[in-house]
């Protein structure tokens, strides 16, 4: 962004002072001239990218000029969706072609999780923004190296976690504070996943025509092609993410940990395995149950594929248990249900808002203020859920109870430690994570 295009958008930003910029701006200022927006790349178009892409695409101050897609499909259909709006991009297969162009300021990325910290530490050595999809890493080294690109090049990084914008969320949470519900010795999050079901076993075969597949695979071990490991379903492969742990895990344990204003926790263990399906295609389990310990309270996290039947008569939620009251919160609202009379009920405080777009605009605000200060989900909080996400998973791998000390990074059980850091394949390094 040239010195002109910032100042312009600067002055913009002051006008409106931090309200939303589609509602606050005056229709005057709304039709902004092409040379003085935001522009904008997505990399990883096929799901949540794209979404994240048309959130931000709804701010007047944006504009996309690059998408890339190692599937050649994929990316076409994209392109030609945006071109029918009247807005003609350049296309990528290589990720690192799009970051050599200076125009782009600020990039999506919205891939499989295996490659996030690559793609994020490239982008903000490129003097991109970043908009990184959650998890925001695939192991707690890669997440320390996230950290640690950001810190010194000071780029503005949004993590998708769009749960944080939405304000009947911060309502919920703004209560748990307030000490109503009395101790809160328990807090309950889960995910169970009805419309999930079983993924049947397919032969390995040749990618699809137009898939890079060596591109896809990047830095995890090489494989050959399996359908049940691409797109959507590649969540369910240790190769590549972590299951519902860390897909739903850092939305709904995010907000434990901001209810309990919660650090490290003292230990984890997890126990489930794949209970429903044994036989499927999928690695990860399909049911689990995870227990951290904190000083005088635990979170407990839980999930079942192919159950909605959860606790409360939700399918997803979060629950702060205390002495005189439950408040439970999900994506449709919250409410309280006081423990016999210690407290007045609250009935469901339903959502009004849209998160998603809530974010985006965020986001955007950002990199026209750069006070990093201002985001809603900064990468030091996408990385400390994602890193006790990564814990649970570990916790589950060893069928341990661990250790956790939070100031040196490690497990006591010494064993465990080797889940830390991935192993990197196809000629390509983990970035650097020594912080200053």
């Amino acid at each position: 962004m040239n010195n002109s295009r910032r100042h312009f958008i600067r002055s913009a930003s002051t006008l409106v002072a931090g309200a939303g910029l589609v509602g606050a701006l005056p229709s005057a200022l709304r039709a902004v001239a092409p040379s003085d927006k935001i522009n904008v790349a997505a990399i990883g178009i096929n799901g949540m990218g794209w979404s994240d892409l048309t959130a931000i695409l709804k701010n007047p101050y944006a504009q996309c000029v690059a998408l890339c897609d190692v599937d050649k499909n994929v990316l076409d259909k994209r392109a030609a969706e945006l071109d029918k709006k009247g807005q003609k991009v350049k296309t990528y297969g290589d990720y690192r072609k799009l970051l050599e162009d200076k125009s782009i300021d600020a990039v999506i990325i919205g891939t499989p999780d295996h490659w996030h910290c690559l793609q994020m530490t490239d982008a903000v050595s490129a003097g991109k923004d970043v908009y990184v999809e959650k998890p925001i890493g695939n192991s707690i080294a890669e997440i320390k190296a996230m950290l640690y690109a950001q810190e010194n090049t000071k780029r503005v990084v949004q993590v998708g976690q769009w749960q944080r914008s939405q304000q009947h969320f911060k309502d919920a949470i703004a209560f748990v504070h307030s000490g109503k519900l009395g101790q809160v010795r328990l807090v309950k999050a889960w995910a169970y996943m009805g419309w999930m079901h079983s993924i049947p076993k397919q032969p390995d075969g040749n990618p699809p025509a137009g898939v890079d597949y060596a591109a896809w695979l990047g830095p995890a071990q090489k494989r050959p092609f399996n359908p049940n490991r691409f797109h959507f379903n590649f969540r369910w492969y240790w190769d590549y993410a972590g299951g519902l742990m860390t897909d739903w895990g850092v939305h709904l344990l995010d907000y434990a940990l901001l209810g309990m204003k919660a650090q490290h926790p003292q230990s984890v263990m997890a126990a489930g395995g794949k209970f429903a399906y044994p036989d499927d295609a999928a690695e990860t389990p399909d049911t689990l149950t995870t227990v951290y310990q904190f000083d005088g309270f635990n979170i407990q996290w839980e999930h079942a594929i192919g159950i909605d039947g959860g606790p409360y008569g939700r399918d997803h939620g979060i629950a702060f248990i205390g002495n005189n009251g439950t408040l439970v919160l999900d994506r449709g609202g919250w409410e309280v249900i006081p423990e016999k009379d210690k407290m007045e009920a609250v009935p469901r405080q339903k959502s009004v808002d849209n998160g998603l777009d809530k974010h985006a605009t965020n986001f955007l605000e950002v990199i026209k203020s750069r006070k990093l200060e201002d985001l809603n989900t900064p990468l030091a909080a996408g990385a400390h859920v994602a890193t006790i996400a990564q814990l649970g998973n570990i916790a589950y791998k060893t069928s341990q109870k661990l250790h956790w000390n939070g100031a040196t990074g490690g497990f006591a059980e010494k064993d465990a430690n080797k889940y830390l850091t991935p192993e990197y394949h196809n000629g390509y390094k983990l970035p650097k994570s020594t912080m200053k």
